[in-house]
C-alpha cells in the first residue's frame, strides 16, 4: 500500500497572494520512503503519475474552498487513490486523539512534517474516513477540439474532417465499452459531414471504465463520474466499535453503553422491549464485550444478554446500594433509577478495567488499535496473545507455565460436602436438560426436512407452471405471427399470379397493356406498386391528375417508368415532368381501353405520340439552356456594370 500524508506548512487555498505549501510524506511497506515540501499543484501531479492508494489530510478545507474547490479535486484523482481524513467525517476530532488510538504519539504539534508523519500511518493503519463523491454512473463525452471558425473556401472539408472524427473515436469508444460488457446509453449529436458530439451514459464505476481521457487535434474525450447530491463520509474499516454495557433487569429495563475510552455512549430504559428487543438494540449500538450487572449475583436475563454476545461477564463483589450509585454516577444525568443502575453497573465495570488500560498503552507497539488490545484484556487475553492473534504472520510469544504447589489434604468441612452434593445434583440436572435439548434437536430437524421437502415439492410446481405458462404465452406468439405469414403469402401468391397475367400481355405485338390509376396521388400510386409493381417499361395511364404534389412525382422519376398517359394536360403538370425527363402523352393520341386495373393500348398510336413528345422535348431542351445561357449573360453584364460605376466613382 502506497500513501501519500499531506499537512499545510503555509498559505492556504483561500488566499490569492500566499498559495498553500504542504509538507507531503510518502509511505510505502510500512516505512517513510520520500519527504519534502509540495505546493498542491505538485502533489496532485504526483499522485497522477504514481497512482497511490490513500491521499491522506487532517481537514479538508487546507486541500478546497469549498464543496464546488473539493469536487474538482476529486475529479482531479484517479480511480485508484481515495482521499481519506483521518480525523474523521462529518464531526471531526482533533489528531491527538485519532493517534492515540492506534498508539502512536508526535511530541510537536507544531511541525507540520510530524503531523504528516502521523496523518500517513493513521491512513496506512485503517483509520479515517473515506469521501465519497461520485455515483456508480459515469459520463464519456466525445467533442471536437477545435472550433470551425468562420472557416473559407475549404471550410465545409474542414468541417466534415472535424466531425468525420468525432464520429470515428466514438465507434473506438464504443467498441471497448462493448469489449469490456458494460451497459451504456449513447446520444449522438450530429453535425455536417459526421457527429459534433456524442455522449455515453456508462452504469459502471469510473474505475471500470476502459476508456481513458484524451486528447487530439481534432477530438477530444472526456471521461467524468457522475456526481452525488452530496459527499459521503464512509469508514476506512466498518467494524463495529467495542463497547462496555451495565444492564439493569426487572419489568423496566435499563441499559447503559460506555466505549473503551470510557465515554456515554448511549443510556435509556423501556418497559415495553423484550429481551430479544434489548439484544438487537445493543448490536446496534456495537460490539459488547462486558456485560455488567450492579448486583453481586448476576440474574439469568442478564447473563442471557451477556452469553448471546460471547462477552465476559462483570459484577462487583457485593450489591451496591443506592448512596453509592449515586455516587458513582456523579457528573452523569439519567431520568430514573433503572437508568442510574445500569449506568452505575458500566461505569464500575470500566473503573476495574481502567488501570490495565493505561499499563497496556506502554507495551503494545506504536500503531497497534488500542481497542483492540483493550477487548483483549478485557477477554483476559495477554500482551503477547494480543500483538500474536493480530499479527499472525510473527511467531507467538511463548508462555511460560507455573506450576502451582498442590496445596496438602486437610480435613474436609460438613458445608464442602454439602455443596458438592449440591453441585452433583445440578450436574445431573444438567444432564437431563442436554438430553432434552438434543431430543428438542432431533425433532427440529425432522420437522426441518418436512418443511424443506415440502417447500421443495412446491417449488417444483411453481417451477412447473411457470414453464407451462411461458410456453403458452410463446405458442400463442408464434400461432399469431403464423396466421400473418399465412395471409402475407396469400397477398403475394395473388400479387405474382396479376403479375405474371400482366407479363403474358406484354408480348402481344398489336396491343401494350397500361396499368391504370385512378388519381395521380401518392396512396394511388403506392396501391398501383403493392398490386403490379411499377418499374422501368411500365405505362401509366392516370385517369384524374387533380391534387398532385412533388412527393408523386418523386417517386415517378425514382420508379424510373417509361410513360404517362392522361386525359386532361394540365400545363403546370407538362413542365414538370419534363423537368423530370417523363413522358406525359394524351388519351386523344394514345386511346386507352381500361378493363379494371390494366388497360390496353395500340403500340402503332403510343410510338407515333412517344416521338412526338421526344421531338418537342428536345426544343424544350433547346429553349431551357438558351434561357440559362441568357440569364448568365444577364448577370455577367450587371456585374461588369456595377464594376463599372465603382471604378468610375473612384
Amino acid at each position: 500500500m502506497k500513501v501519500f500524508g499531506i499537512d499545510v506548512i503555509k498559505g492556504s487555498v483561500r488566499s490569492r497572494t500566499k498559495r498553500p505549501v504542504f509538507a507531503v510524506v510518502v509511505r510505502e511497506n510500512d516505512g517513510i520512503t520520500e519527504e519534502g515540501e509540495m505546493s498542491l499543484f505538485r502533489v496532485l501531479r504526483r499522485i497522477a503519475s504514481e497512482k497511490p492508494d490513500i491521499l491522506a489530510v487532517d481537514s479538508l478545507q487546507e486541500i478546497s474552498r469549498d464543496h464546488h474547490d473539493l469536487y474538482s479535486v476529486l475529479g482531479i484523482l484517479p480511480p485508484e487513490t481515495r482521499l481519506v481524513q483521518v480525523t474523521g467525517g462529518e464531526k471531526q476530532v482533533p489528531l491527538a486523539v485519532v493517534a492515540a488510538r492506534y498508539n502512536l504519539k508526535f511530541n510537536n504539534k507544531f511541525d507540520p512534517f510530524v503531523e504528516a508523519r502521523t496523518i500517513a500511518h493513521v491512513a496506512e493503519l485503517g483509520g479515517g474516513y473515506e469521501l465519497i463523491a461520485f455515483g456508480g454512473t459515469t459520463d464519456i463525452i466525445v467533442s471536437r477540439h477545435r472550433s470551425i471558425g468562420k472557416g473559407g473556401w475549404s471550410q465545409n472539408r474542414y468541417i466534415r474532417k472535424i466531425h468525420g472524427s468525432v464520429q470515428q473515436k466514438a465507434v473506438e469508444v464504443e467498441d471497448a465499452l462493448k469489449e469490456a460488457i458494460l451497459r451504456y446509453e449513447r446520444i449522438d449529436h450530429k453535425g455536417y459531414g459526421g457527429l459534433r458530439r456524442v455522449e455515453f451514459h456508462v452504469h459502471a464505476p469510473r474505475e471500470h471504465i476502459p476508456v481513458s481521457e484524451e486528447t487530439r487535434a481534432d477530438v477530444q474525450v472526456n471521461v467524468s463520474a457522475r456526481r452525488l447530491d452530496r459527499i459521503h463520509f464512509r469508514p476506512q474499516h466498518s467494524k463495529k466499535r467495542n463497547i462496555i454495557v451495565g444492564v439493569d433487569p426487572g419489568t423496566t429495563v435499563g441499559i447503559a453503553a460506555l466505549d473503551l475510552d470510557g465515554n456515554l455512549v448511549e443510556l435509556k430504559s423501556s418497559r415495553q422491549m423484550s429481551i430479544n428487543d434489548w439484544i438487537e438494540e445493543i448490536s446496534a449500538l456495537g460490539k459488547p464485550v462486558l456485560i455488567a450487572s450492579d448486583v453481586a449475583h448476576m440474574p439469568s436475563s442478564v447473563d442471557k444478554i451477556r452469553r448471546s454476545f460471547h462477552a465476559a461477564g462483570y459484577n462487583p463483589p457485593e450489591d451496591r446500594t443506592q448512596e453509592e450509585k449515586v455516587a458513582i454516577c456523579s457528573g452523569f444525568s439519567y431520568a430514573n433509577d433503572h437508568e442510574r443502575d445500569s449506568l452505575a453497573a458500566a461505569i464500575e465495570a470500566y473503573r476495574t478495567f481502567n488501570n490495565k488500560f493505561k499499563n497496556i498503552e506502554k507495551r503494545i507497539p506504536a500503531g497497534f488499535d488500542l481497542d483492540t488490545a483493550r477487548a483483549g484484556i478485557i477477554r483476559g487475553l495477554s500482551i503477547e496473545q494480543i500483538v500474536a492473534d493480530s499479527n499472525p504472520r510473527k511467531e507467538p510469544v511463548a508462555e511460560r507455565k507455573t506450576e502451582e504447589p498442590t496445596a496438602p489434604e486437610s480435613k474436609k468441612d460438613p458445608r464442602i460436602s454439602q455443596l458438592e452434593g449440591m453441585v452433583r445434583n445440578l450436574r445431573e440436572y444438567v444432564s437431563d436438560l442436554q438430553d432434552e435439548l438434543a431430543e428438542k434437536e432431533r425433532e427440529i430437524d425432522h420437522l426441518g426436512r418436512i418443511i424443506s421437502d415440502e417447500r421443495s415439492g412446491r417449488f417444483e410446481r411453481i417451477k412447473r407452471d411457470s414453464e407451462i405458462e411461458k410456453r403458452d404465452a410463446t405458442i400463442k406468439s408464434l400461432k399469431s405471427k403464423l396466421r400473418k405469414e399465412e395471409k402475407r403469402r396469400k397477398k403475394f401468391i395473388r400479387q405474382i399470379k396479376r403479375m405474371k397475367n400482366y407479363a403474358d400481355l406484354q408480348n402481344d405485338q398489336r396491343q401494350i397493356p397500361v396499368k391504370v390509376v385512378r388519381n395521380l396521388t401518392r396512396e394511388c400510386v403506392r396501391s398501383v406498386d403493392d398490386e403490379y409493381g411499377i418499374g422501368s417499361e411500365d405505362i401509366l395511364y392516370i385517369e384524374k391528375t387533380g391534387g398532385w404534389g412533388n412527393a408523386v412525382i418523386s417517386f415517378l422519376r425514382d420508379a424510373g417508368v417509361c410513360a404517362v398517359i392522361t386525359p386532361d394536360q394540365d400545363q403546370r403538370l407538362i413542365n414538370t415532368l419534363r423537368h423530370e425527363k417523363i413522358p406525359l402523352l394524351s388519351s386523344v393520341d394514345v386511346p386507352v381501353a381500361t378493363r379494371g386495373s390494366i388497360g390496353f393500348a395500340f403500340r402503332k398510336e403510343f410510338d407515333q405520340a412517344l416521338e412526338k413528345w421526344k421531338e418537342g422535348q428536345e426544343i424544350f431542351e433547346k429553349e431551357k439552356s438558351a434561357e440559362m445561357i441568357e440569364s448568365i449573360v444577364s448577370e455577367y453584364r450587371s456585374e461588369r456594370e456595377l464594376e463599372a460605376r465603382r471604378h468610375g466613382r473612384s
